[in-house]
């Protein structure tokens, strides 16, 4: 088997503290993560201790303030270390980002005070969260979603289903997403709510083709009652901050598809240097080394657009249309290079003995959480000639 210690990806940090972050983050990649990432994954075990550790570490609130627990870091860091947590095991990047995702509408709409009740828990206190935004009838149409939330006084009673819920079942919170007035995208509304609460269960997760170890599943909401406090932003406010919150998620999704494609490539070096035939290695031969130079090549690319896109989130500029094309590009590429991985491995690729057919099988996905590809480009040609139907 080839080995599996590639040389780190030489990365350009905007400080000292950032470079002792990461170097962190990799030595809980090697010593937690990838030991036994393909044994847990073909068993479909969730790592819930290692998000422990994690969020221990810090490293479950790095793009959020301080003053809650959170990392003070920039999303140009952040996602850095999203790619290096998917490079090892993307059950564990993919849930980093979903967390990140979860925690973001309190973060940025919600009041002082549930800002202080709430975030030290969510980012630092060993809690997991969980979005729920999607539908059985509503995905990439969000706005069409028909979860309600009825107002009874100081509460709100939820009822509902929603869908493909990573982390549905064993989130100790959901941001959730419901219908509070008319039919459309003004009528949606925001709220935080336990996981724990009556009349919150989850359906048995999905039977997917990969991430066996990361819980996807139906949310089902039964008559939940949450009080009003626990409303996020103004009523009818949710879908906005839906949006806004999916802006940054599409971002850590191009992390952890770069970190998915690297480590493809990590594992295709190896073998290509290790494996010989006609009496040299096959990464001498011209057609072989062509493919490994275009794999490189469309990682690297990967992550300028992805930390492009960051810095200017960073700088509180727009950055909408940058996310769509990281989010894009980036999981194009993680399917091409995972593709291209298990070619090089030849027979050996397409078995479960090396990595590379788990890389593959993780890549697909990425394609089509967070808006599919497809709706991103309807995002990003919104933004260059304007909506459908002017």
């Amino acid at each position: 088997m080839p080995d599996r210690a590639p040389q780190p990806v030489d990365r350009q940090l905007p400080t000292e503290e950032a470079r002792d972050l990461i170097s962190l983050v990799r030595d809980i990649a090697q010593q937690e993560i990838v030991p036994k990432a393909a044994e847990e994954e073909d068993a479909g075990r969730f790592p819930r201790e290692l998000f422990t550790l994690l969020s221990r570490s810090g490293l479950l609130g790095l793009p959020y303030d301080s003053e809650y627990g959170g990392g003070d870091q920039p999303y140009e860091v952040y996602l850095q270390v999203l790619e290096e947590l998917a490079a090892a095991r993307l059950t564990v990047g993919l849930g980093v980002s979903v967390h990140s995702l979860a925690s973001y509408a309190l973060a940025a709409y919600g009041t002082k005070e549930q800002q202080v009740e709430h975030l030290p828990a969510m980012l630092g206190g060993g809690l997991l969260g969980a979005y729920c935004l999607s539908e059985p009838h509503s995905g990439s149409d969000a706005a069409a979603l028909r979860t309600k939330a009825v107002r009874d006084g100081d509460d709100w009673v939820i009822t509902g289903t929603k869908a493909w819920i990573t982390h549905g079942g064993i989130a100790d919170f959901y941001t959730v997403m419901a219908r509070t007035g008319e039919e459309g995208p003004r009528g949606i509304t925001a709220f935080l709510v336990p996981g724990d609460a009556p009349g919150v269960s989850a359906a048995p997760p999905e039977k997917k083709m990969g991430m066996k170890g990361s819980p996807t599943a139906q949310v089902h909401f039964d008559g939940v009652r949450v009080p009003d406090a626990r409303r996020i932003g103004e009523e009818g406010q949710g879908f906005a901050i839906a949006l806004s919150s999916l802006d940054s998620g599409r971002l850590g999704i191009a992390a952890c598809a770069i970190g998915v494609a690297q480590a493809a490539l990590d594992e295709a070096l190896a073998y290509a240097a290790q494996r010989r035939q006609f009496g040299k290695p096959i990464a001498d031969f011209q057609g072989l080394r062509f493919m490994l130079a275009d794999m490189a090549t469309q990682i690297e690319a990967g992550r300028a657009l992805y930390l492009a896109a960051a810095r200017l989130r960073d700088a509180g500029r727009p950055f909408a249309r940058q996310a769509a094309m990281a989010k894009l590009h980036c999981t194009d590429t993680a399917m091409r290079v995972t593709t291209d991985a298990v070619q090089i491995l030849g027979g050996y690729g397409y078995t479960a003995d090396f990595p590379a057919e788990r890389y593959m099988r993780e890549a697909k996905v990425l394609q089509i959480v967070e808006g599919t590809n497809q709706i991103q480009r309807m995002v990003i040609a919104r933004h260059l000639v304007g909506p459908e139907g002017r």
